[in-house]
Parts: C-alpha cells; structure tokens; sequence
C-alpha cells in the first residue's frame, strides 16, 4: 500500500522533473554541439519537443491535483464556503466530461497513427507514442478529477475538509512564502 500512496502522491513529479531534465540536457548539449563543435544533432530538437509534449500532458494533471489550474474568481467570490465548494464541483464535472472526450478521441488517434507505422524523422520513434501523450495525460487527469470530486463531496456532506482557494489568496501566500524565504534588511 505503501508505493501505491507514494505514486499517488509523486506520479506527476516524477515524470515532470524526467522530462524536464531531458529536455535541458539535450537543448544544452545541442547548444554545445553547434557552437562549440560546430555540428548540430540531428535529433536534438525532436526529442525536446516531444518531452514537452509529454510534459504538458502531464502538467494538466499535476495542475489539477494541486487545484493550481487558471480560473476566474469573480463568481467564486460572490459565495461563501458551500457556495464555492458546489461552484467548483460543477467546473470539476465540466472539465472531466471533457477529459473523457479527450481520451476518447485522443486514444482512437493515437491507435490510427501506431497502426499506420508512421515513424519521427530524426529518431525514428513511432508517432503514436508521442500522440498517446494526450489520453494518458488526460488519463491522469480524470483520476485526479475524481479525486477531487470525491472529497468535495465528502466536504460539502460535513465529513472533512476542503477549502476552495482563489487564486488571488494563493498568489499572496506565494508572495508571503518568497517574502519569507528572504532575508530582512537589516535596522539602522
């Protein structure tokens, strides 16, 4: 039970900070490559682009997870608590109706272009790999929707808590975190 909790909690991380890290390396040693070597890689470019195709896909779910995804609070603000609570629960179904549509989609693709056999040019790789990004991008998602759903739910029948944040209280908590982080000037 123990890996399974560490991967709900780290799945996303994981991978974000593997792709991320590709991504810098590959750029970095191309850039080396070109200007110093005076030679380029030919694959370089098409691998960097397809971790942050990945990486994007998997960034929906970790945004969701952390409830870190753009919103509009205008509305939100007008509610109290289960207001808010109820407001967010109708956006959450919203959304997982269309990650649902997403991977339903997103997978017949992906199926169409692994059958075809199309390769990337540079490395090779069968496109579908790249095109399954999305459903199982959005995969996670859904998870994390229903996640989500699940102790709203339990919030709004009394059972635990869950706070409905705005973004503007997030943004000075952020704020107040970076503020702290510094040193303070020292008195005269």
């Amino acid at each position: 039970m123990g890996v399974l909790r560490w991967l709900d909690e780290h799945i996303e991380e994981v991978f974000l900070v593997i792709f991320s890290s590709i991504m810098v390396v590959i750029i970095a040693l191309q850039v080396f490559m070109r200007y110093v070597m005076g030679d380029s890689l030919s694959w370089s470019e098409e691998l960097a682009r397809f971790c942050f195709i990945w990486l994007v896909y998997i960034g929906i779910s970790y945004g969701v997870k952390k409830q870190r995804h753009i919103k509009v609070d205008v509305v939100l603000m007008l509610f109290k608590r289960k207001g808010k609570l109820i407001l967010t629960m109708i956006s959450n179904v919203v959304f997982l109706i269309f990650a649902l549509v997403v991977i339903y989609y997103g997978q017949d693709i992906a199926m169409r272009i692994l059958e075809l056999g199309q390769r990337s040019p540079g490395l090779q790789i069968p496109m579908g790999f790249v095109y399954m990004a999305t459903p199982i991008g959005m995969g996670l998602t859904v998870i994390r929707l229903i996640q989500q759903l699940i102790q709203q739910t339990k919030a709004l029948l009394g059972k635990s808590a869950f706070d409905v944040e705005l973004e503007h209280d997030k943004a000075l908590e952020d704020q107040e975190d970076t503020l702290g982080d510094q040193d303070p000037k020292p008195e005269r």
